[in-house]
């Protein structure tokens, strides 16, 4: 039977690693090639994972078949974002795959391919778990919470691998501190760290503002730009809220990254370079694929190491913790901490989450100067209920952050008012909206309205 390893920086790439709360969404990246033996043995595997996997009777081939009907090198196999290419090498008794000869096709994860007379199963492995960390910080992001300790792990294997590294998570959650702390706990810690917000730049401008441009290349092109790729190299370029990136610009940006080489707008030839590349987004990237509104290559290239960063609302037993890690960096002590104020804290739904929570410390802190934690003056700006109207703008956020939360407000009270005028039917509610039942029925789940059932069949 075979189990599942834990990798080490080594095997990283080809394993890929996740959080818990990603594994689930995020996309298989290694595959197991067993043979089904007809001779009594053992079966035996191999896996398949980023670098292709040749077949075959010689003994150069990464998985040898002691079968006289076997070609020397028979067939070669590598993983695709639509699932496993099977390309056959021009053998003398073909490639099968259900009763018929193929010489080149995709086939889904779980199916049996012959060479000769010899079976190969293949099956998708999980991604491997790792324990929780025994840290309670990692780079400025701390908490003891089981949640933080898994992202740790997962944050402490990764970083000093050359990874690239999807980071989710909701507004305010750190996701910019977890892209520092790996950039920090990496070999390439003195190189420079970039951040490019992607949802700031107007579509017509990504390529110079990613690949660079030359002078003259458009109107307004007045100097060479060397773009954030080369600004990177030699570092780390975190693409923030990537999934705003639109599909266009995903194309290319996949090219970069496998190529290493950018190509400024203008240029005549392409630059290298030697940039890491890690993303986050407020969006999930694996219901973006299956909307078909982000490219899986490009998800499957990004999501070696994926992890997600929990709200606030969902780890309060670090509330505590996170409290004495604030009063410490600002060089006071802050009492005990439990209290009316903790109960407070507690009671709140945390909608901006990490950076609220900073941000109702500093209003407090100025209020009640020298104050301990328990006679600190808390101001909370009260949750609007979705429900309800007239929502008041939070300033205390930064505009994009703001805006953000905003449009969760509105999206929701629409689509749960829109399904409940319409007498909780999907078809009809999506028809008012003018979408499609699968993306109505997705923002449903989305806000929480109704609950996912265990198979997304229609009604």
């Amino acid at each position: 039977m075979l189990t599942a390893v834990t990798p080490d920086r080594r095997t990283l790439v080809q394993t890929g690693l996740a959080t818990p709360r990603t594994k689930g969404r995020t996309a298989p990246r290694t595959f197991t090639l067993q043979v089904m033996s007809q001779r009594g043995e053992a079966p035996r595997a191999v896996a398949l994972g980023a670098r292709p996997v040749t077949v075959g009777a010689h003994a150069s081939c990464d998985l040898v078949l002691d079968d006289p009907q076997v070609s020397r090198k028979h067939a070669e196999l590598s993983v695709v974002p639509e699932g496993i290419r099977v390309k056959d090498l021009g053998s003398t008794n073909g490639t099968w795959w259900q009763n018929s000869k193929v010489t080149e096709l995709v086939i889904p994860p779980g199916a049996s391919v012959r060479f000769g007379d010899t079976s190969v199963r293949i099956s998708a492995q999980d991604t491997p778990s790792l324990p929780p960390s025994e840290r309670d910080h990692f780079g400025a992001m701390a908490g003891t919470s089981v949640a933080m300790r898994e992202l740790f792990a997962v944050l402490e294997l990764a970083s000093p691998s050359e990874a690239t590294v999807l980071v989710e998570g909701e507004s305010g959650t750190g996701k910019e501190l977890a892209a520092r702390a790996i950039h920090d706990a990496s070999a390439r810690a003195s190189g420079p760290f970039v951040v490019v917000d992607c949802s700031a730049i107007a579509e017509s401008l990504v390529d110079s503002h990613l690949f660079g441009h030359v002078r003259g290349a458009f109107t307004g092109a007045e100097r060479d730009r060397p773009g954030a790729f080369v600004e990177a190299s030699g570092g780390t370029l975190l693409l923030d809220e990537l999934g705003e990136l639109p599909l266009a610009a995903q194309a290319k940006l996949l090219r970069v990254l496998e190529a290493q080489t950018v190509q400024p707008v203008g240029a005549d030839r392409p630059v290298k370079v030697d940039t890491r590349v890690i993303a986050s987004t407020h969006r999930d990237l694996a219901r973006m694929v299956a909307n078909q509104e982000f490219r899986f290559d490009l998800f499957y290239r990004l999501a070696v190491v994926h992890v997600s960063l929990p709200p606030l609302r969902e780890r309060l037993e670090d509330l505590p913790h996170l409290l004495a890690t604030f009063y410490q960096r600002r060089g006071t002590a802050p009492g005990p901490l439990d209290g009316p104020n903790l109960e407070t804290l507690r009671r709140h739904a945390w909608p901006g989450n990490v950076r609220e929570l900073r941000n109702v410390l500093e209003r407090a802190w100025a209020l009640s100067p020298g104050a301990a934690f328990r006679d600190l003056r808390l101001w909370l700006q009260p949750t609007q209920s979705p429900a309800s109207g007239g929502e008041l703008v939070d300033t205390s956020l930064p505009f994009k952050d703001a805006k953000e939360r905003w449009n969760d407000a509105f999206e929701r009270r629409y689509v749960a008012s829109v399904f409940a005028d319409r007498g909780n039917n999907v078809t009809h509610a999506a028809d008012h909206a003018g979408l499609s039942r699968r993306h109505f029925r997705e923002l449903l789940y989305k806000h929480g309205i109704v609950e996912r059932p265990t198979s997304d069949a229609d009604e």
